[in-house]
């Protein structure tokens, strides 16, 4: 034991001193020689790895790119052997980038991090270029092979519905899956116990529905949202044409409370009744048939079930219809050069931006509220109200919060049909709202066309774009455009205290 311990001691001393000697000889050497490749040496590399990561950060300045103080691993490279020994030295960033994980995955962050450096000056999108060398789409294709191991345990979960092999489920197929379910109790708060009852699962599914039409009619959303309960209810919320079918014949919410036809003169009244006409037109045939706009509203709702939409429920999506729970609004904002003082001198020439807002509120009965004016709609729609309209009717209660009622004007409103377009199908003749409402002078009609849009994913029939806005001179029965070059879409904004609309 001795002997060997001798000789160990030996052997520290002798390399201590070829090292030595080493480092004399390079200091001796002048400071401007740059020594051979052959002939320089990696330092021996400190034990601590805080001490490399240090000197890492010390070398991220440009200054010291040339220079690698650190050697590849933990010890200095074969001290006495050869230099055959040196491993070859990346040339390509690609080869940096290899050089530099597989430094990484030794230990060695120092030189991995030189190597990073190294190879993203010589290419920005070495990253790719690795990932698609070493990680291929069919890489990882290959790894989910089998999804649903036989060895898997029992709490894995079954993941064969996310097979790869095969398109997904569509939202149709998955609710056709909930047909034959059943409303179940909530889980009990305490695992080990009895659930809690629940007595709507017992009810007849006739009194189920039921319930869900009295929902719909107060509140559609909240209908909607009964679908999150279950999946029983998702099903009966997605198929059930009952409920949507009330929906759409009824006047709450449906197309029952639309108008094909001029109700209201413009300034509110009933319209006169007429002698009615024999309008009926004669086929070649010889026999009589009705035109569309003479059916009930109700007979044109059932024509378009099956002919345009394939249920009750895409009806009341897609088929146009004018909202009475918010405001329509439009945002008008444009520039307009203006002309300087004359008693100042000024090389600029001021701007001008015009800011101002045109409101319209739809009511049940025909009638509608046109407002333009420069207040913000927070100060404007609680307001938009037929009592305030005739209380600040010919500038009256000016003292009044809703004094911008001053400005309001009466109207009335409806959709149109095939009479306004009548080479146009029914679908393709609906989607218009025509509007007439006052001017500021008796003798003046103004006169809007604007077709019902969507905006945006969610709600639909929430857009009215212009298509024409026109006055008209009962004198004389002309009939002049307005330009509309900087006028904008109204966009439909709910409004609470509307509750469905009056």
């Amino acid at each position: 034991m001795e002997e060997s311990g001798e000789e160990l001691e030996s052997f520290r001393r002798k390399w201590k001193e070829e090292v030595s000697a080493r480092t004399k000889g390079e200091v001796k050497k002048a400071p401007n020689a740059e020594p051979s490749s052959s002939s320089r040496r990696p330092q021996p590399a400190p034990r601590l790895g805080t001490d490399r990561v240090l000197k890492q950060v010390a070398e991220e300045d440009d200054a010291f790119d040339g220079v690698s103080g650190l050697p590849s691993d933990g010890f200095g490279d074969d001290i006495g052997g050869s230099s055959s020994s040196i491993s070859k030295e990346p040339q390509s960033a690609i080869e940096h980038y290899e050089k530099a994980v597989e430094r990484e995955v030794q230990g060695s962050l120092g030189d991995s991090l030189n190597h990073y450096r190294k190879a993203f000056k010589l290419d920005h999108k070495v990253d790719q270029k690795y990932k698609q060398k070493h990680f291929p789409p069919s890489y990882f294709a290959s790894k989910l092979t089998n999804p649903n191991p036989s060895n898997a345990s029992a709490t894995v979960p079954n993941t064969a519905h996310h097979s790869l092999q095969g398109p997904p489920q569509t939202v149709k197929d998955l609710i056709a899956g909930f047909a034959g379910l059943s409303i179940g109790p909530a889980p009990p708060l305490i695992e080990g116990t009895d659930a809690s009852p629940c007595p709507m699962a017992d009810l007849p599914e006739e009194i189920l529905i039921g319930i869900f039409k009295e929902v719909a009619i107060l509140d559609v959303a909240s209908f909607v949202r009964l679908a999150q309960v279950c999946k029983r209810m998702a099903y009966l919320v997605a198929r059930e044409d009952q409920v949507w079918k009330r929906i759409c014949i009824g006047s709450e919410l449906g197309f029952g409370a639309m108008h094909y036809e001029w109700q209201r003169e413009i300034n509110g009244q009933p319209l006169e009744e007429e002698d009615p006409q024999s309008t009926d037109e004669c086929d070649d045939d010889n026999t009589v048939s009705e035109s569309p706009e003479r059916l009930s509203k109700e007979a044109i709702t059932d024509s378009l079930l099956h002919g345009v939409y394939s249920s009750w429920q895409q009806m009341f999506r897609l088929r146009p219809r004018i909202r009475f729970n918010g405001c329509y609004i439009s945002y008008i904002n444009y520039m307009r050069p203006g002309m300087a003082s004359p008693s100042q001198v000024s090389w600029a020439t001021p701007v001008h931006i015009i800011t101002y807002y045109r409101y319209l509120r739809f009511f049940r009965d025909g009638t509608v509220i046109s407002l333009q004016t420069t207040s913000e709609p927070a100060d404007v729609v609680h307001h938009l109200t037929k009592e305030l309209l005739e209380t600040h009717r010919d500038g009256a209660m000016s003292h009044l919060p809703s004094v911008v009622m001053q400005q309001a004007l009466r109207g009335r409103w409806r959709l149109s049909t095939t009479t306004d377009n009548p080479s146009a199908d029914l679908k393709d003749a609906e989607g218009d709202v025509l509007v007439d409402t006052e001017a500021p002078y008796p003798k003046y009609i103004f006169r809007m066309e604007l077709s019902l849009r969507t905006a945006g994913k969610g709600a639909k029939n929430n857009k009215l774009a212009w298509k024409g806005f026109w006055y008209y001179n009962k004198l004389t029965h002309d009939l002049e455009e307005f330009t509309l070059r900087n006028d904008r879409a109204f966009i439909w904004s709910r409004v609470k205290s509307y509750g469905n609309g009056a």
